[in-house]
């Protein structure tokens, strides 16, 4: 005879395994598990938490989003679990000689990487991270409007976007042109005659993809305001990047508000 307790856990789990499928994903699966890491040990955007519940909203209908800024998480078995690691306005040398090794093995093996603007301000005397990067934090001038001029729109962070899309961000110029790295492929530069103090001299990547092995990883440099995340176009192409890292279905949850 089937006890009341072993009754009640089938009961349990049945229901667990109705919800992960009527939700078309599954907790366990690591296709649908994001991990936002926003440790900082430079300067502290206080957008960060406007930016971790963003990003839950955006994926909430396809996968399941952890957020920490524990880097202890960086290693081979804990990050095997997850699709794609979003660096979130993280700065500073976040990471130990072990856990860059977790990170980038895990990148290479088929991990997604997204970085949110200060990602480029992370790790910038650890060769690999600005191989991946592309290019580094150098400094911006304040907070402005200014003009996006997307240059490719196959890429579905950028597809959704208008081919001039003005919106107001801090905007970053980096130590080296993006462009310049092998492997860097721009997706979206900024019109420097649309803002001052751009300093790239008139070629001022702003999003970009590489491939890093058998990875994917994606840049985008907007993310500096609170703002920036309850703007529908951001949000949007924030997804959309998210996902592409991961090799994640797209989600549904594109058409909610803030």
């Amino acid at each position: 005879m089937i006890s009341e307790m072993s009754r009640t856990h089938a009961i349990v789990s049945a229901l667990v395994a109705i919800v992960a499928i009527s939700s078309g994903c599954s907790i366990d699966s690591p296709n649908t598990r994001v991990l936002i890491f926003s440790k900082t040990v430079g300067f502290r955007h206080q957008s960060i938490p406007t930016g971790i519940r963003c990003v839950r909203e955006l994926l909430s209908d396809c996968a399941e989003v952890d957020a920490t800024e524990d880097a202890s998480v960086f290693t081979p078995d804990r990050l095997a679990r997850y699709r794609v690691v979003v660096f979130l306005s993280t700065t500073g040398d976040v990471l130990n000689d072990e856990q860059q090794s977790a990170f980038s093995n895990f990148i290479e093996s088929g991990g997604g990487f997204a970085g949110i603007h200060a990602a480029s301000d992370t790790e910038h005397t650890w060769p690999w991270y600005s191989h991946m990067i592309g290019g580094q934090f150098a400094g911006h001038p304040p907070i402005q409007p200014a003009t996006i001029i997307i240059e490719d729109s196959s890429h579905e962070s950028t597809a959704i976007l208008p081919p001039r899309w003005p919106r107001v961000d801090e905007w970053y110029r980096f130590n080296r042109n993006p462009r310049s790295v092998d492997g860097i492929h721009v997706l979206a530069t900024l019109d420097e005659s649309s803002f001052s103090g751009g300093g790239m001299n008139g070629d001022h990547p702003c999003i970009w993809w590489r491939d890093m092995d058998k990875g994917r990883c994606w840049y985008t440099a907007g993310g500096h305001t609170d703002e920036s995340f309850s703007e529908p176009l951001f949000r949007d192409h924030l997804r959309a990047g998210i996902e592409w890292a991961g090799r994640m279905d797209p989600c549904e949850a594109r058409t909610k508000q803030p």
